[in-house]
């Protein structure tokens, strides 16, 4: 069974289209990359996961219907957003006592040793935290619950580097087990790309990229030439280029790697660069 089914959703507000028509699949035990420009329809389609909002076609969430079953659905669903919804005036032991008082899913004992490993005190208000600190709260009470699936929506926005990379790696080592499924949403795409096994691109409502990162490293190539082989190059279609240094950088999609190694040097481009190349259009 799929994680996430969804097939011609949409949802408008008065004229502004959010999402037209997007059909979404992700398989359980997959980590999956929202990634789009802003107003591209990404928390709209994270509202009607969650079942926070109402939409037009077919979605079903761990086989529910997330708008009529949302009670029963976040029971077996997490989620972090960009601004962490704690009250300031709560001890941390507070915020471990709420939770274990209205999730029968939650492991104190999970909870309590992810904090060791932080800089936090039981006693400490949330407003006594910075806001690295608070996102590391929250991120151990959510990883406490035996949850299906985590929504992550920008979680780590505002952080520094540090901070950022202790995230990820925590999500990686201590929540991710291979049977959890886990979508996040993020403007920081070089640093999910090490971490998702699929992702998808969403731009004016609609997906235009959908497939795995094996795939995704198997069907783009980056080419950096000389000027006395550009015009060669470009007869093989590109889908993108730029200039650096007196050289010329060209992405393809699908192209033969063989043939453009004879024009010049070929890797794979990153995800930020086929980003840039199918939202930002070739120049």
């Amino acid at each position: 069974m799929a994680c996430i089914d969804a097939r011609g959703l949409a949802k408008a507000y008065k004229t502004t289209v959010a999402l037209d028509g997007v059909d979404l699949t992700v398989e359980e035990g997959r980590i999956v990359g929202l990634i789009g420009p802003n107003g591209a329809g990404k928390s709209t389609a994270l509202q009607a996961i969650l079942g926070l909002t109402e939409y037009q076609g077919e979605l079903r969430v761990l086989g529910r219907n997330p708008w009529v079953e949302r009670d029963a659905l976040m029971r077996d669903v997490c989620f972090i957003a960009d601004v962490a919804v704690l009250p300031r005036w709560m001890r941390v032991w507070q915020a471990l006592d709420y939770v274990e008082g209205v999730h029968p899913r939650f492991d104190r004992a999970k909870a309590e040793a992810f904090l060791t490993k932080t800089q936090i005190q039981k006693k400490s208000r949330v407003r006594e935290l910075s806001k690295g600190m608070v996102t590391q709260l929250h991120l151990a009470l959510v990883m406490a619950i035996d949850a299906r699936l985590l929504v992550l929506d920008e979680p780590t926005l505002g952080l520094d580097l540090l901070y950022r990379k202790a995230f990820y790696d925590s999500l990686l080592n201590d929540y991710f087990d291979g049977t959890r499924t886990i979508l996040v949403t993020t403007h920081q795409v070089e640093e999910v790309q090490h971490i998702l096994t699929d992702v998808v691109f969403l731009n004016r409502g609609k997906v235009v990229l959908d497939c795995s990162m094996d795939a995704f490293e198997s069907r783009y190539a980056e080419l950096l030439v000389g000027p006395d082989r550009v015009d060669e190059a470009r007869t093989y279609r590109p889908i993108h280029e730029r200039q650096l240094f007196g050289r010329t950088i060209l992405i393809y999609d699908g192209a033969d790697r063989a043939r453009l190694a004879t024009m010049g040097e070929v890797r794979t481009p990153s995800l930020a660069d086929i980003f840039v190349a199918v939202i930002g259009g070739a120049p």
